[in-house]
């Protein structure tokens, strides 16, 4: 027999009769740059938590690979034991931040390689995300667990195509208990102006991967957090389906499947006999309050206008002068040295920057359709191509290195669009859709979201959650 336990979001405890196993730990708020918190919010007794056979961590993204939980775990010598194995894909900053913080016994996993550790085998099933060059292009695996009578797939936010499916069909037969993946989020499409709807394919794909696998039992898995505080409006535009939604949807989809809810401080017993959730039982775990409606998918709701999130008056005093410094002496010199330059010449890019302060915005325009070379003024000039919209506070963070696009994308204080066309004596072009890097905006070309930013994001939080006692 199996049990899986629900902590929070990804994190579950897979215990078989010998061997124990914790997945993508994320046990204190705030999350992803202080941007979320778990939802619903739990009470977790860290000291009732068994000491681990296997902490198994599935990629990079921090709601999975959180540095402060890691930082903790490291530290507590019960959970974490001299022989603790520590499971991880082959992500080079992922396993730079491991060894920063001192993790022993880390073992690179290899898609479809069993590992026996003692009563079970563990093997990590590949995502499709690795082979593609968009937005994640960083190795990730979900996870399977047979004890030589059951065996668990633990999908997390893993990408599979029917070729996946079919193996673990051929190393396993029928799955007895499926943690699914099935939420299409949709965050950072109120930044970037683009549809506030459920993306349906994305999310029929989710019900097509429980159709092919046909499990005896099924759990939405791999999502329970929301926005925070003052960053309530965003879970308005984000998170457009909820556990009830899926397994409806489900039911009627796949009526062959059995499924129920799963939250936080739920136990699965999974046997050859039997599924059995019992619901509230763990010892260590169990949900506070359920605040998930809070979560609730409404994009006509309102949302407030972008705003410094800084209201020391001194601290504001000297944002607006590093802001104010970069626009007038740097911005320019840096639009007019880029490779994007030519691109923005040709399609007559008129591009806005507005940022806004506590005292409402400035505005600034660089008019790229004007012969010669390009003029910085302030105002706005009655015509707009491409916009970025900008906190004061977000935007000096970019200017001094101290945050990353990750957060300043996911706060609701970044916006941008974009209305890109040519025009000639009779003409009308518009850019072919494989030429779209056209309206790259000139903030993300000036400090780029790349490999370096996102170390630099991570080892902030080494530097900041390292040897320090979390609470």
């Amino acid at each position: 027999m199996i049990k899986t336990t629900l902590v929070g979001h990804a994190c579950l405890l897979i215990q078989s009769k010998e061997t124990t196993i914790l997945t993508d730990p994320v046990w204190f708020d705030y999350l992803w740059e202080e941007i979320n918190t778990l939802c619903p919010s739990i009470v977790l007794e860290k000291d009732k938590v068994p000491p681990l056979d296997v902490l198994n961590i599935s990629h990079r993204h921090q709601d999975h690979f959180d540095v402060r939980t890691l930082a903790y775990l490291v530290q507590n010598k019960r959970i974490i034991t001299p022989d603790t194995l520590i499971f991880a894909p082959q992500d080079n900053l992922l396993l730079d931040i491991l060894n920063e913080l001192e993790f022993k016994n880390v073992k690179v996993v290899t898609d479809f390689e069993p590992i026996q550790v003692k009563d079970v085998t563990i093997t990590p099933t590949p995502s499709r995300n690795q082979l593609s060059t968009a937005e994640d292009p960083f190795p990730e695996h979900g996870l399977l667990v047979n004890d030589g009578g059951v065996t668990i797939w633990n999908q997390v936010d893993s990408l599979v195509n029917p070729d996946i499916i079919q193996r673990i069909g051929e190393l396993y037969g029928q799955i007895d208990f499926f943690h699914s993946r099935f939420v299409p989020l949709i965050e950072g499409n109120l930044s970037y102006n683009k549809p506030l709807t459920l993306p349906v394919d994305e999310y029929c794909t989710f019900l097509n991967v429980v159709k092919a696998l046909n499990p005896r039992f099924v759990v939405p898995g791999s999502a329970a957090f929301r926005y925070r505080d003052e960053l309530l409006f965003m879970n308005q535009v984000s998170f457009p389906i909820t556990q009830d939604q899926f397994l409806r949807d489900l039911a009627a989809f796949c009526p062959e499947v059995s499924s129920a809810p799963f939250f936080s401080g739920d136990v699965a017993h999974i046997s050859a006999d039997e599924v059995r959730i019992e619901k509230q039982s763990s010892d260590f775990v169990r949900v506070k309050e359920d605040d998930s409606h809070l979560i609730t998918f409404k994009p006509h709701a309102y949302v407030p206008v972008i705003t410094t999130q800084t209201a020391d008056p001194e601290e504001y005093k000297r944002e607006m002068k590093v802001v104010g410094d970069f626009i007038e002496d740097c911005l320019l010199e840096r639009i007019s040295n880029s490779e994007l330059l030519e691109g923005w010449q040709h399609w007559q890019i008129v591009y806005q920057l507005e940022v806004f302060g506590q005292d409402g915005p400035q505005t600034w325009t660089v008019d790229f359709g004007q012969p010669g070379k390009p003029q910085l003024q302030k105002g706005d000039i009655g015509k707009i191509n491409l916009y970025e919209g900008i906190s004061s506070s977000e935007l000096c963070a970019l200017i001094e290195g101290s945050t990353a696009w990750d957060y300043v994308t996911l706060c609701g204080n970044y916006r941008t669009f974009n209305n890109i066309y040519r025009i000639t004596d009779g003409g009308f072009e518009l850019p072919p859709e494989d030429k779209s890097n056209y309206a790259l905006e000139p903030l993300m070309d000036i400090f780029p979201w790349d490999a370096d930013m996102d170390r630099r994001k991570f080892m902030r939080d080494v530097q900041r959650w390292k040897g320090k006692p979390a609470h």
